[in-house]
């Protein structure tokens, strides 16, 4: 049956999805988003469901002001507007007619008209915000900053311009971040035109859903904040724009000089810092937003296949659907695929297969504006899915390059991940009779492991975050990504631009949808193998393995610090002998696991729930410092930077740049008390996995 739900998988079909669901943006909040709602629902019920819902909240989204757009200029000393940055992007050929494009902006800025010298901070990171204020003297507070996009997500550059005292943040695509090497930009290539901008929201929303209702869904029964004090909202303005407004701004920067060469982009400028401008001291930068904050009804679909023998274990494949504009690559190109595996499970389904667990497909609403669909659903069903949620498969954007296949997910399923992706063939040319696990390694090889393809941490900035770092459900992510090696433009050129068309994937991207298919191939796969494998396809030991290395990384970053681990007494022996107890637990449990009567099913049942709650054994009901909703403690997104997945969150966060801290007595307390927590975290784990007395 697998083999024959692998092989019912088409790229003419996803090709077909793609199209279809790209005519049109489909913001979140707009009507056009609610029918295509409609159409995936209407769509889901003919391939063949037990059941498909439309799911309802009402969160807080934002949107620019039509009658008030949003936009840059700078001003001479008498208010004079003397340039302004563009109102739109031109719209990419056969386009020029869609109406309802939303035009750049950053979604959840406060509004306002600051006016203040221009400073620039290369990337807004936070080393970069420590190297003007403590190497250069260059201080922030009160100046306009303009960071490039790239490294960071970007509302980790908001909040760092905010404790920088900034009045206001400009955000651009430079060219060396967003502009291949030799490329032409779109339409006649696949590079980011000059007037092109990346949309986004600027949340700090930490796991929180909706600003409103931290914790709880957003139904018609929900308590909701004030909308002026919801969670993560930036205090400041913020706007995006292309890179040739960017040129016109930072053309004339006074100050000092870019500290060295990683400061500067590729725009024809001196990357020179300021604050101000060389050709004229009082002019001003002034930014123009008006945007407005306001509750709107999102609708998630769900879609189940009831399972046979234990139909309350859930299986969840999700994606988003929502668009910035037309979406060509981010969603679309994953819910074409999330399209293409509900039809064959589907198909199966009516030729009288059935699941041995209950399958779960979901459109997510609202993911742009913060994860808001899947982390309300999440919440509304908290209970039911901690006692009953298996594993979360995430579906995304199928394609961010054309180079080879990018994992990131739990230890838990790496042996899984592997065995699949050696019975998939590669769609890699040169790797014609090989299989996509052979190219995979071939291409990117684990830094850490030895002779197997590399998988990466999760991080957050997409739908997995609540399944996997508040409720402890093992969940994973596959696409097909660039070289990151060789290719280091961040993302890829056009993301989150009206630029992204079905054509820029068609002509650019995957012209034959093959690497479409594989990527349906796998995601689909994983599912199919964690819904009707009689145990469950996940692997303690590898955990216990990454746990062991984790372990060994933070310690080795803490002897950096050698003077002071031994002044405050500060010792990692418990950890380590935790990480001890686990691995010999996890190897014990798997010898029972080779011993299993499969037809004997209390037994069955009985080690497959010690093996589905393993991850829930390293959430922290009290979440991690300041952060309550990121709960993992093996896992978090890295507080400077969401996209990224740091390890013993806690540990790092307490050490990062510890040697700035005032009290240093209390500083090596809390890497004493998180050292603790892990500790007690990993052997807790261990418990959970020993034989039933």
């Amino acid at each position: 049956m697998k083999r024959t739900f692998m092989a019912e998988m088409k790229a003419e079909n996803i090709k077909q999805f793609l199209h279809n669901f790209t005519q049109l943006p489909h913001l979140a909040g707009t009507k056009e988003n609610m029918h295509l709602a409609q159409q995936v629902q209407a769509e889901w019920k003919k391939f063949g469901l037990d059941s498909v819902q439309l799911i309802h909240y009402d969160v807080l989204l934002s949107y620019p002001d039509d009658n008030k757009p949003n936009y840059i200029s700078i001003v001479d000393e008498r208010g004079n507007e003397i340039f302004n940055t563009s109102l739109s992007e031109p719209p990419p050929p056969g386009y020029e007619a869609v109406k309802d494009v939303v035009p750049p902006y950053s979604a959840f800025s406060a509004q306002g008209m600051p006016e203040g010298e221009l400073v620039y901070v290369n990337y807004g990171r936070t080393e970069d915000f420590f190297k003007l204020e403590r190497e250069m003297g260059i201080n922030c507070t009160g100046k306009i900053v303009i960071a490039r996009y790239g490294k960071i997500f970007r509302g980790n550059k908001v909040k760092n311009a905010e404790l920088a005292g900034a009045l206001g943040i400009i955000l651009y695509s430079d060219p060396a971040d967003y502009c291949a090497p030799g490329v032409d930009p779109y339409p006649n290539g696949w590079n980011l035109p000059g007037g092109g901008a990346q949309r986004g929201n600027v949340l700090n929303l930490n796991g929180a859903g909706d600003p409103l209702t931290p914790g709880y869904p957003a139904k018609e029964y929900t308590y909701r904040l004030d909308k002026s004090s919801g969670v993560g909202l930036p205090k400041i303005p913020v706007h995006p724009i292309g890179y040739h407004d960017a040129e016109s701004l930072l053309r004339n920067m006074g100050g000092q000089g870019p500290p060295d060469s990683s400061w500067k982009g590729n725009l024809n400028v001196s990357y020179n810092v300021g604050p101000g401008f060389t050709t004229n001291s009082t002019r001003r930068v002034k930014m123009h937003i008006q945007s407005n904050n306001e509750v709107r009804r999102i609708y998630n679909v769900i879609g189940t296949i009831r399972g046979t023998v234990e139909p309350d274990r859930y299986v969840i494949l999700g994606g988003h659907r929502d668009s910035w504009v037309f979406g060509g690559i981010d969603p679309q190109s994953g819910a074409a695929v999330v399209h293409e595996v509900v039809r064959s499970f589907g198909k199966l389904k009516k030729e009288g297969w059935r699941p041995r667990r209950t399958v779960i497909f979901a459109s997510w609403d609202a993911e742009e504006f913060g994860l808001l669909g899947s982390t309300e659903w999440a919440e509304e069903n908290a209970k039911v899915l901690q006692a009953r949620g298996v594993a979360y498969i995430n579906a995304d954007s199928s394609i961010e390059g054309n180079y080879t296949l990018r994992v990131d997910c739990t230890p838990l399923m790496y042996s899984l991940v592997y065995s699949l992706t050696k019975e998939i063939p590669s769609p890699d040319e040169g790797f014609e009779g090989k299989s996509l696990y052979e190219s995979w390694y071939k291409k990117n090889p684990s830094r850490e492991y030895k002779e197997v393809p590399r998988i990466n941490k999760l991080g957050s900035g997409n739908d997995f975050e609540v399944f996997f770092q508040r409720l402890g459900i093992a969940s994973g992510r596959a696409r097909y990504s660039k070289n990151w090696d060789t290719e280091k433009y961040s993302s890829y050129p056009v993301y989150h631009s009206v630029y992204e068309t079905y054509e820029i994937v068609e002509q650019f991207y995957d012209p034959t949808f093959k690497n479409h298919l594989t990527v349906a191939q796998v995601r689909g796969g994983l599912v199919f193998e964690l819904a009707n494998s009689v145990v469950l396809p996940f692997d303690c030991r590898d955990y216990a393995s990454a746990v062991s290395n984790y372990a060994h990384i933070i310690y080795n970053l803490s002897r950096t610090h050698e003077e002071e681990l031994a002044t405050y007494n500060v010792s990692f022996d418990a950890l380590f002998s935790a990480v001890k107890n686990f691995t010999e637990v996890a190897a014990s449990f798997h010898e029972r696991l080779e011993q299993l009567d499969i037809n004997n099913l209390l037994a069955v049942r009985s080690l497959n729930d010690q093996l589905m709650f393993l991850e829930r054994a390293f959430i922290d009901p009290l979440g991690l410092p300041g952060r309550p909703f990121y709960r993992h403690v093996i896992f978090a997104p890295s507080s400077h930077n969401k996209y990224a997945g740091e390890s013993f969150p806690g540990i790092y966060d307490a050490m990062f740049d510890i040697k700035s801290k005032t009290d240093q007595h209390e500083a090596w307390e809390e890497v004493k008390r998180q050292i603790s927590i892990a500790a007690f975290t990993v052997q807790a784990a261990a418990e959970t996995l020993k034989e039933v007395a």
